[in-house]
């Protein structure tokens, strides 16, 4: 008689390294590409750390430093979808790699113009310009191309080792901007960005990418077909039946569906109709998930976040310290980010749910900042605030990146890159306006307050539209065993 046995367990071993936040560094493409990744964000920094000083000294006129940092922000709110529908189109190696070495061009270009003196208010914008138009294309080639080098169920500790890089790249930077200045003049970050970007696009051509069919991902799932006829109005949808059995038919170029191929394939011909931005556009708002996405993110940027505005008004405003403190409050800034990076590198599939649950409980401990009654309860506020951000924007990007089929993916981060900076200039003007009209606490709790309500109610209706009856799993997978009695041979 058949008899039941449970499955194997999987080893615990196993387990822990699924829950590893640095398991992605198992691949070796993903070491040599994060390698690559500290060193643009270094070469980075040190451009960004001496180039606002440049601006406004080349201007003389602060206005001029934001007209040009708003001219480089401007091709990505415009060309945004443009650049990911290109992304989808051709091979993400040979976009990457092409659009790295324009930006060294443009970085010793800057250099060599500084060096000479010849840097005037025109091609400082005209510079601006030009490298805001790739980074269109360069932003969604590169992030698309590190989650290729890992396995789906490692790209969220793939995204939490790129924040954690950026963050120290980020701190040494700053602290090489200094020394290089020193030594060698302004000029000199500006070379070493360009070197950076040089690093990164040699680099490109040997990164082995996976080949996600291999894994299921991006299988099309069979649609709902309508039933005509009497049964009708009792079956409305029926599931197509599976294929017949039998042996696999070879996949040849011809006949392997492009929303399982291979990473960074360009569209074949036959697939020109929907290689185009509109497609992209309409994915985008056609998925209930990523709208939501979009709305709690925006939110978040526009009503909170501003932490480098906000928070420096309140420590120097309502809590009476200075510029020394709110270093402090930055450094605990940096320091919660980092943790966040760890906790966030143990995701293993982040949902729009718990984007939802992190965004209102950053804002309650926002509304709690904004009561604060002393700097030191607010220095250890900003730490979990820092972690829950970090946590937050693995999660999003995750599912960002994951969610739409792969030959998609290109576009729809070009309309997230569109409408991110669409927020991100909109944030910090209605933040300070909030704050000339009600002041540091009282924006920072009704901001607060706008967050927690809406990513709440995110939740409870999303909780709201499940059955309220839950079926019990069971707890162990049991497979049939059939045992046979021995054949007994006749006596001699």
């Amino acid at each position: 008689m058949p008899s039941l046995l449970p499955l194997p367990r999987r080893p615990r071993a196993a387990r822990s390294a699924d829950r590893n936040p640095w398991r992605c560094l198992r691949s070796p493409s993903m070491r040599w590409w994060s390698a690559a990744n500290l060193v643009s964000n270094l070469g980075t920094w040190m451009q960004m750390t001496v180039q606002n000083v440049l601006v406004l000294q080349v201007t003389g006129s602060a206005a001029m430093t934001g007209l040009s940092l708003a001219v480089q922000a401007g091709p990505g709110l415009l060309f945004g979808l443009l650049g990911g529908a290109a992304v989808d189109a051709l091979p993400r190696k040979l976009v990457a790699g092409v659009s790295q070495a324009a930006l060294a061009m443009v970085a010793f270009t800057t250099a060599l113009l500084v060096a000479l003196g010849a840097l005037g208010v025109p091609a400082l914008l005209v510079l601006a310009a030009v490298t805001g138009l790739i980074a269109t294309v360069d932003g969604p080639a590169c992030a698309l191309l590190g989650n290729d080098l890992v396995p789906a169920r490692d790209v969220p500790s793939a995204i939490a080792l790129g924040s954690a890089v950026h963050s120290v790249g980020r701190l040494a930077g700053t602290a090489l901007a200094g020394v290089a200045v020193v030594l060698f003049g302004t000029a000199a970050a500006f070379v070493a960005n360009g070197l950076s970007f040089l690093f990164v696009a040699a680099v490109i051509p040997f990164l082995k990418l996976l080949d996600r069919s291999a894994e299921g991902e991006g299988d099309p799932v069979p649609a709902p077909v309508p039933v005509t006829g009497p049964r009708a109005a009792a079956t409305p949808h029926q599931i197509p039946k599976p294929a017949p059995l039998g042996p696999p038919r070879p996949r040849t170029p011809e006949n392997e569906p492009r929303a399982a191929g291979r990473p960074g394939e360009p569209a074949r011909d036959g697939e020109r109709a929907v290689a185009g931005p509109r497609e992209g556009l309409a994915f985008f708002f056609g998925r209930p998930r990523l709208v939501a996405l979009a709305l709690l993110t925006a939110l978040s940027a526009v009503f909170g976040r501003n932490y480098s505005l906000t928070l420096a008004v309140l420590v120097t405003g309502p809590l009476a310290a200075g510029a020394g403190a709110f270093g402090t409050v930055a450094t605990a800034l940096a320091v919660g980010g980092t943790l966040g990076a760890v906790v966030a590198g143990m995701l293993r599939k982040p949902s729009v749910r718990l984007v939802a649950g992190m965004a209102a409980t950053g804002a309650l401990l926002q509304i709690a900042a904004g009561l604060s009654p002393t700097l030191l309860l607010l220095t250890v506020l900003v730490v979990p605030m820092a972690i829950v951000e970090s946590v937050s924007d693995t999660a999003g990007t995750t599912v960002l990146q994951t969610d739409p089929p792969a030959a998609m993916r290109g576009r729809v981060l070009g309309v997230w890159r569109s409408l991110s900076t669409g927020w991100g200039l909109l944030g910090p003007l209605a933040a300070g306006g909030m704050m000339e009209l009600l002041g540091a606490r009282a924006s920072l709790v009704l901001g607060g307050v706008v967050i927690a309500a809406t990513a709440g109610a995110a939740v409870l209706l999303r909780a709201g539209g499940r059955s309220p009856v839950a079926l019990p799993r069971p707890r162990l997978r049991l497979r049939p065993v059939r045992v046979t009695a021995p054949q007994l041979s006749p006596a001699a």
